[in-house]
Protein backbone atom coordinates (compact mmCIF):
# COMPACT_ATOMS: atom_id res chain seq x y z
CA UNK A 1 0.00 0.00 0.00
CA UNK A 2 1.16 3.93 -0.96
CA UNK A 3 0.35 5.76 2.49
CA UNK A 4 -0.67 9.34 1.26
CA UNK A 5 -0.64 12.14 3.85
CA UNK A 6 -2.64 15.71 4.45
CA UNK A 7 -2.36 18.06 6.73
CA UNK A 8 -5.52 20.61 7.31
CA UNK A 9 -3.21 23.23 9.17
CA UNK A 10 0.47 24.67 8.20
CA UNK A 11 1.98 23.83 11.73
CA UNK A 12 1.39 19.79 10.62
CA UNK A 13 2.38 21.18 7.28
CA UNK A 14 5.99 21.89 8.44
CA UNK A 15 5.77 19.57 11.05
CA UNK A 16 5.54 16.89 7.68
CA UNK A 17 8.18 18.29 5.72
CA UNK A 18 10.69 18.72 8.90
CA UNK A 19 9.78 15.08 9.44
CA UNK A 20 10.63 14.14 5.47
CA UNK A 21 13.83 15.91 6.13
CA UNK A 22 15.17 14.05 9.17
CA UNK A 23 14.25 10.82 7.71
CA UNK A 24 16.59 11.80 4.82
CA UNK A 25 19.32 12.78 6.50
CA UNK A 26 19.63 9.65 8.91
CA UNK A 27 19.73 7.67 5.35
CA UNK A 28 22.28 9.66 4.15
CA UNK A 29 24.54 9.87 6.71
CA UNK A 30 24.45 6.70 7.11
CA UNK A 31 26.09 5.86 3.79
CA UNK A 32 29.76 6.18 3.30
CA UNK A 33 30.15 8.11 -0.67
CA UNK A 34 31.12 11.79 -0.42
CA UNK A 35 28.00 12.66 -2.85
CA UNK A 36 25.84 11.24 -0.31
CA UNK A 37 27.44 13.21 2.59
CA UNK A 38 27.05 16.52 0.25
CA UNK A 39 23.55 15.61 0.15
CA UNK A 40 23.34 15.24 3.81
CA UNK A 41 24.79 18.63 4.56
CA UNK A 42 22.50 20.43 2.12
CA UNK A 43 19.41 18.91 4.27
CA UNK A 44 20.89 19.67 7.06
CA UNK A 45 20.83 23.68 5.26
CA UNK A 46 17.09 22.43 4.66
CA UNK A 47 16.17 21.84 8.16
CA UNK A 48 17.60 25.09 8.95
CA UNK A 49 15.89 27.05 7.20
CA UNK A 50 12.55 25.04 7.45
CA UNK A 51 12.86 25.55 11.19
CA UNK A 52 13.57 29.24 10.81
CA UNK A 53 10.09 30.28 11.21
CA UNK A 54 10.39 32.49 14.94
CA UNK A 55 7.03 30.49 15.99
CA UNK A 56 8.15 26.77 15.75
CA UNK A 57 10.07 26.29 18.74
CA UNK A 58 7.49 27.37 21.04
CA UNK A 59 4.29 25.46 18.49
CA UNK A 60 6.30 22.21 19.11
CA UNK A 61 6.85 22.88 23.17
CA UNK A 62 3.13 23.44 23.46
CA UNK A 63 1.73 20.15 21.44
CA UNK A 64 4.05 18.62 24.12
CA UNK A 65 2.86 19.88 26.90
CA UNK A 66 -1.18 20.12 25.42
CA UNK A 67 0.00 15.79 24.82
CA UNK A 68 1.22 15.55 28.45
CA UNK A 69 -1.87 17.02 29.95
CA UNK A 70 -4.12 14.47 27.54
CA UNK A 71 -2.20 11.98 28.79
CA UNK A 72 -2.07 12.53 32.56
CA UNK A 73 -5.73 12.79 32.57
CA UNK A 74 -5.74 9.14 31.60
CA UNK A 75 -4.57 8.35 34.96
CA UNK A 76 -7.07 6.30 37.13
CA UNK A 77 -9.08 4.86 34.14
CA UNK A 78 -8.81 0.95 35.02
CA UNK A 79 -8.32 0.26 30.84
CA UNK A 80 -5.04 2.37 30.86
CA UNK A 81 -1.89 0.05 31.89
CA UNK A 82 -0.37 2.81 34.40
CA UNK A 83 3.22 1.38 33.47
CA UNK A 84 2.54 2.00 29.47
CA UNK A 85 1.25 5.45 30.53
CA UNK A 86 4.48 6.44 32.46
CA UNK A 87 6.51 5.41 29.78
CA UNK A 88 4.76 7.40 27.00
CA UNK A 89 4.79 10.70 29.71
CA UNK A 90 8.05 10.06 30.30
CA UNK A 91 9.21 9.93 26.41
CA UNK A 92 7.02 13.46 26.20
CA UNK A 93 9.10 14.94 29.23
CA UNK A 94 12.38 14.01 28.03
CA UNK A 95 11.87 15.66 24.29
CA UNK A 96 9.99 18.75 25.92
CA UNK A 97 12.70 18.93 28.84
CA UNK A 98 15.77 18.52 25.89
CA UNK A 99 13.71 21.08 22.94
CA UNK A 100 13.82 23.54 25.78
CA UNK A 101 16.96 23.59 26.50
CA UNK A 102 17.93 24.42 23.15
CA UNK A 103 19.28 27.75 22.33
CA UNK A 104 17.34 29.84 19.33
CA UNK A 105 16.04 28.49 16.32
CA UNK A 106 16.77 24.88 14.49
CA UNK A 107 20.59 24.86 13.67
CA UNK A 108 20.93 28.35 15.39
CA UNK A 109 24.37 26.80 16.42
CA UNK A 110 25.48 25.57 13.73
CA UNK A 111 25.23 29.56 12.12
CA UNK A 112 28.50 30.23 14.05
CA UNK A 113 30.52 27.75 11.74
CA UNK A 114 31.58 29.93 9.48
CA UNK A 115 33.48 26.83 7.23
CA UNK A 116 29.57 25.77 7.41
CA UNK A 117 27.93 29.18 6.15
CA UNK A 118 30.80 29.23 3.50
CA UNK A 119 28.87 26.21 2.42
CA UNK A 120 25.28 26.90 2.99
CA UNK A 121 25.97 30.67 1.17
CA UNK A 122 26.62 28.42 -1.85
CA UNK A 123 24.43 25.41 -2.75
CA UNK A 124 21.83 27.06 -3.83
CA UNK A 125 24.15 28.55 -7.02
CA UNK A 126 24.08 25.91 -9.38
CA UNK A 127 27.50 24.20 -9.66
CA UNK A 128 28.41 26.68 -6.80
CA UNK A 129 30.01 24.04 -4.35
CA UNK A 130 32.73 23.09 -6.71
CA UNK A 131 36.24 22.73 -5.97
CA UNK A 132 37.37 26.02 -7.28
CA UNK A 133 35.28 27.67 -5.44
CA UNK A 134 35.43 25.76 -1.94
CA UNK A 135 38.92 23.82 -2.03
CA UNK A 136 38.38 23.44 1.96
CA UNK A 137 34.94 21.86 0.85
CA UNK A 138 36.89 19.31 -1.67
CA UNK A 139 39.43 18.48 0.91
CA UNK A 140 36.82 17.61 3.25
CA UNK A 141 35.13 15.53 0.79
CA UNK A 142 38.40 13.57 0.85
CA UNK A 143 38.53 12.86 4.07
CA UNK A 144 37.91 9.22 5.13
CA UNK A 145 33.77 8.22 5.62
CA UNK A 146 34.56 7.83 9.23
CA UNK A 147 36.11 11.01 9.62
CA UNK A 148 32.56 12.53 7.65
CA UNK A 149 30.21 10.40 9.47
CA UNK A 150 31.66 11.53 12.80
CA UNK A 151 31.43 15.27 11.34
CA UNK A 152 27.63 14.76 10.33
CA UNK A 153 26.72 13.02 13.60
CA UNK A 154 27.84 16.49 15.68
CA UNK A 155 26.41 18.97 13.16
CA UNK A 156 23.46 17.12 12.97
CA UNK A 157 23.33 16.45 16.85
CA UNK A 158 22.15 19.84 17.00
CA UNK A 159 18.87 19.20 15.77
CA UNK A 160 18.43 16.15 17.56
CA UNK A 161 16.15 17.53 20.23
CA UNK A 162 13.52 18.70 17.23
CA UNK A 163 13.96 16.11 15.45
CA UNK A 164 12.68 13.72 18.57
CA UNK A 165 9.88 16.24 19.09
CA UNK A 166 8.86 16.08 16.07
CA UNK A 167 9.10 12.12 15.26
CA UNK A 168 6.90 11.49 18.31
CA UNK A 169 4.00 14.65 17.85
CA UNK A 170 3.59 13.11 14.37
CA UNK A 171 3.34 9.57 15.98
CA UNK A 172 0.76 10.40 18.82
CA UNK A 173 -1.12 12.06 16.10
CA UNK A 174 -1.21 8.94 13.76
CA UNK A 175 -2.09 6.64 16.18
CA UNK A 176 -5.25 8.95 16.85
CA UNK A 177 -6.68 7.73 13.61
CA UNK A 178 -8.74 4.71 13.29
CA UNK A 179 -8.51 3.12 9.35
CA UNK A 180 -12.21 2.55 7.65
CA UNK A 181 -11.96 1.32 4.02
CA UNK A 182 -13.70 2.99 1.46
CA UNK A 183 -14.81 3.49 -2.15
CA UNK A 184 -14.29 6.51 -4.26
CA UNK A 185 -17.37 6.48 -6.61
CA UNK A 186 -15.98 7.12 -9.93
CA UNK A 187 -13.02 8.24 -9.00
CA UNK A 188 -14.78 10.87 -6.32
CA UNK A 189 -15.33 10.90 -2.94
CA UNK A 190 -16.45 13.52 -0.41
CA UNK A 191 -17.16 12.98 3.18
CA UNK A 192 -18.30 15.92 5.87
CA UNK A 193 -16.43 16.17 8.75
CA UNK A 194 -18.03 15.49 12.34
CA UNK A 195 -18.53 18.41 13.85
CA UNK A 196 -17.02 19.71 17.23
CA UNK A 197 -13.75 17.62 16.38
CA UNK A 198 -10.59 19.62 15.07
CA UNK A 199 -8.81 17.25 12.72
CA UNK A 200 -5.43 17.57 11.66
CA UNK A 201 -4.46 14.94 9.55
CA UNK A 202 -5.78 12.86 6.85
CA UNK A 203 -3.91 9.23 5.81
CA UNK A 204 -4.82 7.54 2.82
CA UNK A 205 -3.77 4.04 1.61
CA UNK A 206 -3.82 2.81 -1.92
CA UNK A 207 -3.13 -0.60 -3.71
CA UNK A 208 -0.37 0.37 -5.85
CA UNK A 209 -1.90 -2.46 -8.44
CA UNK A 210 -4.58 0.30 -9.14
CA UNK A 211 -2.16 2.35 -10.62
CA UNK A 212 -4.44 5.93 -9.02
CA UNK A 213 -3.11 8.81 -7.25
CA UNK A 214 -5.42 10.64 -4.97
CA UNK A 215 -5.77 14.21 -5.52
CA UNK A 216 -6.83 15.29 -1.98
CA UNK A 217 -8.30 19.09 -0.43
CA UNK A 218 -9.90 19.37 2.86
CA UNK A 219 -10.86 21.76 4.88
CA UNK A 220 -12.82 21.68 8.95
CA UNK A 221 -16.16 21.23 6.98
CA UNK A 222 -15.04 18.57 4.20
CA UNK A 223 -12.57 16.21 2.37
CA UNK A 224 -12.43 15.69 -1.02
CA UNK A 225 -10.50 13.29 -2.77
CA UNK A 226 -10.20 12.72 -6.51
CA UNK A 227 -8.40 9.70 -8.36
CA UNK A 228 -5.93 10.56 -10.98
CA UNK A 229 -4.25 8.29 -13.30
CA UNK A 230 -0.51 9.27 -15.26
CA UNK A 231 -1.18 8.42 -18.42
CA UNK A 232 0.87 7.87 -21.32
CA UNK A 233 0.79 11.02 -22.09
CA UNK A 234 2.88 11.94 -18.56
CA UNK A 235 -0.35 13.91 -18.08
CA UNK A 236 -2.67 13.66 -15.02
CA UNK A 237 -6.35 12.70 -16.16
CA UNK A 238 -8.83 11.89 -14.16
CA UNK A 239 -9.90 8.55 -13.37
CA UNK A 240 -14.09 7.15 -13.57
CA UNK A 241 -13.73 4.11 -12.46
CA UNK A 242 -14.60 3.06 -8.85
CA UNK A 243 -11.46 2.71 -6.39
CA UNK A 244 -11.16 1.47 -3.09
CA UNK A 245 -8.79 2.30 -0.47
CA UNK A 246 -8.31 2.98 3.43
CA UNK A 247 -8.57 6.19 5.11
CA UNK A 248 -7.73 7.81 8.51
CA UNK A 249 -9.15 10.90 9.98
CA UNK A 250 -6.23 11.93 12.85
CA UNK A 251 -7.01 14.36 15.44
Amino acid sequence: MILYEYPFNERIRTYLRLEHLFLRLATLVSREAPLDHHFALTTIFEVMDVGARADLKSDVLKDLDKQKQVLNSYRGNPAIAESVLDKVVGQVEGCFDALNATSGKAGQSLTENDWLMSIRSRVGIPGGTCEFDLPAYFAWQHRSADLRIKDLHRWAGTLAPLADSIHLLLKMLRDSGSPQKVVATGGQFQQNLPQGRTFQLLRLALDPELQLIPEISGNRLMVSIRLMRLDADEKMHPAHTDGAFELALCS
